[in-house]
């Protein structure tokens, strides 16, 4: 059995609650830490879809990378500026938490080429000093582009809403019960994440 296989075999045996949603998912995904190259883009992408519905983020952010000459950097970034940005239909406190995080890692306060060997909460403390950047953000770029597993974003609606499907919840669950709840499942959380996000996806897709 693989590893994938085996991650969500032990999430059951921690929780039983999750057998229906690992049935119906299969096996977690494959996390891999993504190339230097890729990781400024992804956290610019990331910045775009903060508090925003998928398909709206996907096309505001589609705005971005044409605002940019179709290629997201530092130097594209900066060189775009503040007005180009709100144009492409970005919220003033994102484009200038673009802006900064473009000069943050211009001048080496963000060292995206170090994060693969530094720790979670590193990557977190020197990340968020970003001016409009916050614990979720950072969060989505440790699990999807450095492959981070366990990584827990108490504070994302889709987890909380999941995690209270999974579990036959009436009232959503609560960031604080779900960080202490999220105990359980230490090593793997970012899995447990992906698991409560599909469970939306199904009780979505089902009506």
């Amino acid at each position: 059995m693989s590893l994938r296989h085996d991650i969500a075999a032990d999430i059951v045996r921690r929780d039983r609650a999750f057998r229906a949603v690992v049935d119906l998912a299969g096996p977690v995904p494959a996390r891999r830490v993504r190339p230097v190259a890729e990781r400024f883009p992804t956290l610019i992408e990331t910045i775009t879809y903060q508090l925003l519905a998928t398909q709206a983020a996907a096309t505001i952010h589609a705005r971005v990378v044409h605002a940019c000459g179709g290629h997201v950097s530092v130097e594209s970034v900066l060189n775009t500026g503040h007005d180009a940005l709100r144009a492409a239909g970005l919220s003033r406190t994102k484009a200038a938490a673009m802006l900064d995080l473009a000069a943050h890692v211009a001048d080496g306060r963000v060292r995206v080429e170090r994060h693969g060997r530094m720790s979670d909460d590193d990557i977190i403390h020197q990340v968020t000093s970003v001016h409009g950047v916050g614990p979720w953000t950072t969060q989505m770029y440790l699990m999807h582009t450095l492959g981070r597993r366990d990584v827990w974003p108490v504070g994302d609606f889709g987890v909380r809403y999941g995690w209270s499907l999974v579990h036959g919840r009436d009232e959503l669950v609560t960031e604080k019960e779900l960080r202490t709840c999220g105990d359980l499942f230490t090593g793997v959380r970012s899995d447990v994440a992906w698991y409560c996000w599909r469970a939306v996806h199904f009780a979505r897709s089902n009506g």
